[in-house]
């Protein structure tokens, strides 16, 4: 089979908003860049179905008053340093960037001001939102911006297999004794499956979350943890991925595919309510229904084990005062499509797994540990999140990594390449493969999902999370046994993925003996 290479500056794997404004400050220093998708739309991302918005500057607000809500939020484990660079850099970057050079059609008041929202945990109003569709405005204006730059070049459905490294890849023996490095990725074009090697000066993880390994979750098919099992193959160094953040609220129904209910209603007086009405959270948190989203999911949790229910309510109608159809038309529109009128009656929610708090550690600049390998987004490990993440502030934290990582390469850039380009293994395929059966790959993935949210969910206690050690641990040694002999196909790769990432997340949890965050020991 034909082996065809490509080569670039900078290699970008993901295409959320993380990836996006990396591409294009790339772009716009000069540098040739690749972008890689797995997706057969560049569009389709974490980032693409953000709902409730991106934190910037309030009125009567600050750096420091924002610093304070982000290590407040992060349970005391959040980087000091990441909250600061975050509150400092990021309103910047939103004006000057998103609003100004992308433009983002960010919601507006009648007058022309921005409209800003607040969100749980947040001392000041300062989330700036576009309706209840926030993510998709931002990723929208971005792809047309991506696709307008010359020097981009767009690889969507093309799965990331691994990083090239050396000296793991390299056939030369002498190669041992240089320094690790990423120097590109083995890529499967999905459409032929056929394998590809792009060779990199430097590579930017951007693959977003992982919210996909367990059952219920609020994240899109793609989020099955494709950089964490990357980066950790490749040798590069994970923190804090036992701190799995719950959204407390996603729509309860069985057609509703874990359809995110935004926080921003609870942050306009909405809430939550036992089947028979009765608001709780007051009981639970001195700032009630606008509580952390751990002691949140965790109320819900309990008051669904005290009373015996599969669900509770969020109960918008009886106590907002603003136009709820106007507001969120998107979550309006999905609720009443299933038969529910928000504007009348109260939305039947449960938690569900929604983002990764931890990742591949990176510093200031984005980088791993890892030689000439970034990572930002949802994938990385800044320690700005810490236990538990600040609302609106995970797109606020891709912009601005995104940004830092591009700044540093640019400034450091260096093409020689310490390597022969022939002393790096092209790829083997097995002499004879065999074909990758749907069916099973479904059956384990029920079984990850499954074991994931029984044992490694909200709540976990030990002897659970030692069980599930054991039964992910049998799954990834029966997958990477038929992954060596198999014929490659994306279902095959994001099995191989989700299960390496659930183990890598029990097995941080299993270590991780104190509650703290969005790992709760009982």
């Amino acid at each position: 089979m034909k082996d065809m290479k490509h080569y670039c500056d900078v290699l970008i794997i993901g295409s959320g908003i993380a990836g996006l404004t990396a591409a294009l400050a790339a772009s716009d220093a000069g540098l040739d860049v690749i972008v890689v998708t797995k997706e057969p739309d560049l569009r389709e991302s974490n980032t693409f179905y953000a709902q409730g918005g991106i934190v910037c500057k309030g009125v009567d607000d600050s750096p420091e008053l924002l610093t304070q809500d982000i290590l407040s939020a992060g349970a005391g484990i959040s980087n000091p340093e990441a909250a600061r660079i975050l509150a400092v850099d990021g309103p910047r970057y939103v004006e000057e960037f998103l609003i100004n050079t992308i433009g983002v059609p960010f919601s507006r008041s009648e007058s022309g001001e921005l409209e800003l929202a607040q969100e749980g945990s947040h001392s000041r109003r300062r989330i700036l939102y576009s309706m209840d569709t926030t993510g998709k405005a931002i990723e929208e204006s971005l792809v047309k911006k991506v696709r307008q730059c010359g020097n981009i070049r767009i690889l969507e459905d093309h799965t990331a297999i691994d990083l090239l490294t050396i000296p793991h890849h390299s056939t030369n023996p002498l190669s041992l004794y240089m320094e690790p490095r990423c120097i590109g990725a083995y890529i499967l074009n999905n459409q032929d499956e056929r394998v590809e090697r792009i060779f990199s000066a430097y590579t930017i993880l951007a693959t977003g979350g992982l919210g996909r390994i367990f059952l219920h979750t609020t994240n899109p098919v793609c989020a099955t943890g494709d950089g964490f099992a990357l980066a950790s193959r490749a040798g590069a160094r994970l923190i804090n991925m036992e701190y799995i953040q719950f959204h407390p609220t996603s729509l309860f129904h069985r057609d509703a595919d874990g359809f995110l209910i935004s926080e921003a209603l609870r942050g306009e007086r909405a809430r939550l309510t036992t089947r028979d009405g009765a608001p709780f959270m007051d009981r639970y948190s001195p700032l009630g229904d606008l509580a952390p989203r751990d002691e949140v999911s965790r109320a819900i949790y309990e008051e669904m084990i005290k009373r015996g229910d599969t669900y509770v309510y969020l109960d918008i109608a009886s106590f907002a005062t603003i136009d709820i159809q106007k507001r969120f038309p998107a979550i309006y529109e999905k609720c009443l499509s299933l038969g529910i009128d928000i504007a009348n009656e109260p939305i039947p929610v449960v938690p569900a797994a929604h983002y990764a708090c931890g990742g591949v550690y990176v510093d200031a600049r984005g980088r791993t540990s890892l030689k000439n390998l970034y990572a930002i987004g949802e994938v990385s490990g800044t320690g700005l999140h810490g236990a538990n993440r600040l609302a609106s502030t995970s797109l606020l934290e891709g912009l601005v990594w995104g940004m830092r990582a591009v700044r540093d390469i640019s400034e450091t850039f260096d093409e020689a390449k310490s390597y022969k380009e022939s002393d790096i293994a092209a790829w083997i395929y097995p002499d004879k493969e065999e074909e990758v059966d749907p069916a099973l790959i479904h059956q384990d993935w029920l079984s990850i999902r499954s074991t994931m949210w029984n044992y490694v969910g909200i709540i976990r206690t030990f002897k659970r999370l030692d069980r599930a050690k054991a039964d992910v641990g049998y799954l990834i040694n029966r997958t990477n046994e038929f992954y060596r002999k198999a014929r490659l196909n994306p279902l095959l790769l994001d099995l191989r993925n989700g299960i390496q990432t659930a183990l890598i997340v029990v097995e941080a949890a299993f270590r991780n003996r104190k509650s703290r965050g969005a790992h709760y020991i009982a």
